[in-house]
């Protein structure tokens, strides 16, 4: 375990000890800080990423610097962000200070150039922004709000909206997403048994309708209904 510690000089062998005790410790870490550190990134866990990257990649490239202290800093910071992310669960005031209010950057066709400074966003930004949405005219937005998490929120104006199943009075279909069946060639048979079917059963209809096997098939779907969709290799 003397990688653990600073030395003048580490052999290969060492330096791939300390790589790999790093990658685990951080995915472990990564683990116990949960899915909102690694999808989109908000103040506290910019921040918190940010500290841990700094701290770990010094061992990783300099010998005279110990693992040991750097895993024990990592640790104290996780505690103290899991900390964080409690007390603004139960104070307002901290999850104000953490994620702050929407900020509205176009309010009834009309951009709020204020505000615009205030997130530090360009008008390039905002219209590559609109654009994502399929927006062409700015005066077709009731509301755009700037996010905690980076990202803007978009809502056209009532008349702008498109048209639903419900405006038209037409009959609404129950919710079925498809299952994925088989993937790469290998058969999901807890997808098939939760639709109350089987591999044969499966492997009959895909030679039936397509006349291929499943070696053959690199995504294959299907819903309550029956409907199986098979996509193969080309």
């Amino acid at each position: 375990m003397d990688f653990f510690s600073s030395q003048e000089s580490l052999t290969a062998v060492e330096w791939s000890m300390r790589a790999i005790v790093s990658f685990f410790f951080l995915v472990f870490v990564a683990k116990i800080m949960g899915q909102r550190s690694i999808s989109k990134l908000r103040f506290l866990d910019f921040v918190i990423l940010l500290l841990l990257g700094n701290i770990l990649a010094h061992p990783l490239s300099d010998e005279g610097l110990g693992l040991k202290g750097s895993m024990i800093s990592i640790s104290v910071l996780v505690i103290l962000y899991l900390s964080g992310i409690l007390l603004s669960l139960k104070s307002n005031r901290i999850r104000t200070f953490f994620n702050p209010s929407p900020m509205p950057l176009i309010e009834n066709g009309q951009i709020l150039y204020k505000n615009l400074f205030k997130a530090k966003i360009t008008i390039e930004f905002l219209l590559s922004e609109l654009r994502k949405e399929k927006t062409d005219d700015i005066q077709k937005v009731a509301l755009a709000l700037w996010e905690p998490g980076g990202t803007i929120s978009i809502f056209l104006a009532p008349q702008h909206q498109p048209v639903t199943t419900a405006d038209l009075n037409l009959p609404i279909k129950s919710f079925d997403f498809p299952k994925t069946v088989i993937k790469e060639r290998t058969i999901d048979n807890n997808e098939l048994q939760q639709l109350g079917k089987d591999e044969q059963w499966l492997k009959d209809s895909i030679k039936e309708t397509y006349g291929v096997t499943v070696n053959e098939v690199l995504l294959a779907t299907l819903d309550k209904g029956n409907n199986l969709k098979v996509f193969l290799y080309n």
